[in-house]
């Protein structure tokens, strides 16, 4: 399985999803994109198969992704502070992949229904319907 998390500002989210799909699903390829290199180098550094930075890294990764995993937020333009461009976005949001979102409430989106999660519960759960995914 090919898995694409992208993340941006310090790349904690991206941290946390990394270690531990390297752990529940070891035999996956995990590709890490940062809006930024210090988010790139985070992910890297938590055992990411491969780590890219940037627009045109989103663009091309999401293409050849089974899943992409990340906050809410990557598929919507210019959320994460500004750091996810309307390219990355559309990219992520047109891939044939499978989409497994966060839901963050801080990006200037309000999501109703969505109980009050702390990172680690959203982890656990984005990690366990990737996990389910294998057996679709």
């Amino acid at each position: 399985m090919n898995i694409l998390i992208v993340d941006g500002q310090g790349g904690g989210v991206g941290k946390q999803l990394v270690q531990m799909l390297k752990k529940e699903i070891p035999d996956s390829f995990v590709m890490a994109v940062g809006t930024n290199s210090a988010a790139s180098q985070s992910m890297l550094r938590a055992g990411a198969d491969a780590a890219a930075t940037g627009e045109n890294a989103v663009t091309v990764a999401a293409k050849k992704a089974d899943v992409i995993a990340g906050p809410i937020g990557i598929v919507v333009a210019d959320s994460l502070y500004g750091e996810i461009t309307p390219a990355m976005a559309l990219a992520i949001a047109q891939s044939g992949a499978k989409r497994i979102l966060l839901p963050f409430q801080h990006c200037d989106n309000i999501i109703v229904g969505v109980g009050d999660f702390n990172i680690t519960n959203l982890i656990t759960l984005a990690v366990n319907e990737i996990k389910n995914l294998k057996n679709c």
